[in-house]
């Protein structure tokens, strides 16, 4: 994806009814938060918001949130929301290495074309690293699961060994991507 700054994109992300602006402040408080009891799945890294926007319409009775590290992309998927409102649909402006649920608090996480970091030097930056994979166990349900999709290849094998090495549970997987 090919990213351009995009003026006053903070300020927009900043005013946006569909932000969750103090996310950090709600850490261990989400049920509360949200006061309906609706299960929450997250997206990391989601660009400009497609997935989210499809399976929070399909299904309404589930807290979709987004979390995306760059304003100027978010601040587009905010502009699809503008279009076609989605009450269970909400946006957190961060890098995935924070950390705002408290154990429990997530029953899945997606992951979808997230960036592959080629450079073995980065690989602790990849989102399926073993030390992202512990950040997700930290706050994900005892039944809650991470939805990996790649068409990266690279990133795709060293997955398969960071789940491995984390000693999850690897349920499915296929080198067919549709």
């Amino acid at each position: 994806m090919r990213l351009r700054n995009v003026k006053g994109s903070r300020e927009q992300i900043a005013a946006n009814e569909y932000t969750i602006k103090d996310a950090e402040q709600i850490k261990g408080q989400w049920k509360d938060y949200f006061q309906d009891g609706k299960p929450i799945q997250l997206e990391i890294g989601m660009g400009k918001g497609k997935f989210l926007m499809q399976l929070a319409e399909k299904n309404p009775q589930i807290h979709y949130i987004g979390i995306e590290k760059y304003s100027s992309v978010l601040v587009r998927a905010l502009e699809k929301m503008e279009e076609n409102p989605l009450e269970n649909l909400h946006f957190i402006r961060m890098d995935a290495e924070n950390n705002v649920f408290e154990k429990g608090e997530v029953d899945q996480i997606y992951l979808n074309f997230s960036d592959p970091w080629p450079k073995d030097r980065h690989a602790k930056r990849r989102l399926t690293s073993r030390q992202f994979l512990e950040r997700y166990h930290n706050i994900l349900k005892e039944e809650g699961r991470v939805i990996f999709k790649t068409d990266n290849r690279p990133l795709f094998d060293f997955s398969l060994e960071e789940v491995k090495e984390a000693g999850w549970t690897l349920e499915k997987s296929t080198f067919a991507l549709h």
